[in-house]
């Protein structure tokens, strides 16, 4: 038997039913994870790519469009449908940007930070309870899986998220 490395590499004799349970787990876990911010939104017709939209116009304000595309990765004319509601509705400013006219720059309103905050709250309660059973040593366990899985497009993203850039 390898001595485990620092990735994890004894951990390659996975068998397909180890790994299978993983990938349910993931399916579930998601399932509940986005269960309690369906619940919010379906009252207000909205879905996850609303939550989404809020979710990373919060994480940066001032984001453009072109910014939230690539980070979402969904097409524009899907962003724009979402977009238009929620500016519609009162929840997202756009602003034309200093430099170049043709930006537009996202800010929530604060009856869209309002519900942010409530759709934050929710998943945050789920993950602080999750991580609190789970023990320090998951959660960094779990990270770093999840970190694994991202494409390197996705994860340059993310490092750019979680150093506090837009």
């Amino acid at each position: 038997m390898t001595e485990p490395g620092p990735g994890g590499e004894s951990l390659l004799f996975l068998t397909d039913e180890q790994l299978r349970k993983g990938i349910e787990a993931m399916f579930f876990a998601y399932r509940g994870f986005t269960a309690d911010p369906d619940r919010i939104l379906d009252g207000m017709d909205y879905g996850r790519a609303h939550h989404r939209a809020i979710h990373f116009i919060h994480r940066s304000p001032g984001t453009t469009v072109n910014n939230l595309l690539n980070i979402l990765g969904v097409t524009k004319q899907s962003l724009n449908r979402v977009l238009r509601t929620l500016i519609d509705d009162g929840l997202v400013e756009s602003r034309v940007g200093k430099q170049d006219k043709r930006e537009r720059h996202l800010h929530l309103t604060s009856k869209g930070l309002e519900l942010e905050r409530q759709l934050s709250d929710a998943q945050r309660a789920r993950m602080r309870a999750a991580y609190r059973a789970a023990g320090p040593q998951a959660v960094q366990g779990f990270r770093t899986v999840l970190e694994a899985m991202m494409d390197p497009e996705m994860k340059r993203q993310y490092q750019t998220l979680k150093e506090g850039g837009a």
